[in-house]
């Protein structure tokens, strides 16, 4: 085999190893990340954890911030897909709020950790657009979408700014989830008592 053959199997050969260390890395960041948290999450750790060459991380991220958000991002449409299954375009706001709240508390159960993890505090990262949008934002903001589209059918308040009341939710859940957790309240009661608070605090004036 010549240099110029040997050259290019051995791109060839990098280039398939490349998707296989990329899984692993992944993986393996989300695993530290469920774990330990963002901040005590290091590069190494999670080449080391992959069992990888600390290097190779950076074939893949250009820095720890860039791969939490890639995990963000695979929770998220982890997370929509339990939604788009528990939800309907006829529901009514009762229907929707509770197979919304059954839908994280099934994905929690699959996924244990990764949606707390995935909800770290917006301070912690920079907040930017498209990916870089916290995970909690992009929640309020589905969450204003089903409020205006309840009020606009008469089953919630209608004066309300569904931006703000969206992302109110999406906080209050956040923390409600964070507290259930600590307290190993059941999550069917969590769900059961967050959906009647909401019912009342949207009902139409």
């Amino acid at each position: 085999m010549d240099s110029t053959s040997a050259n290019n199997e051995s791109k060839s050969r990098r280039a398939r190893r490349k998707p296989e260390s990329l899984s692993k890395i992944k993986s393996a960041a989300r695993k530290l990340f469920v774990e330990r948290g963002y901040d005590a999450t290091r590069p190494q750790d999670i080449a080391r954890e992959a069992g990888l060459g600390h290097g190779t991380f950076y074939l893949h991220y250009p820095d720890k911030r860039s791969c939490f958000l890639a995990f963000v991002e695979e929770a998220r449409q982890e997370l929509e897909e339990y939604l788009r299954l528990a939800r309907r375009p006829d529901q009514s706001l009762e229907d929707a709020i509770t197979a919304t709240l059954n839908a994280i508390r099934d994905y929690s159960d699959a996924h244990p950790g990764a949606l707390r993890a995935a909800l770290t505090d917006a301070s912690v990262i920079d907040a930017g657009e498209g990916q870089g949008v916290p995970m909690v934002a992009r929640w309020g903001q589905e969450w204003s979408d089903l409020i205006r589209g309840a009020a606009a059918q008469g089953e919630a308040c209608g004066t309300f700014n569904a931006e703000v009341i969206g992302q109110a939710v999406a906080g209050a859940l956040h923390q409600a989830a964070l507290e259930g957790a600590r307290s190993q309240e059941s999550r069917v009661e969590l769900a059961d008592n967050l959906s009647r608070f909401l019912l009342r605090a949207l009902r139409p004036d």
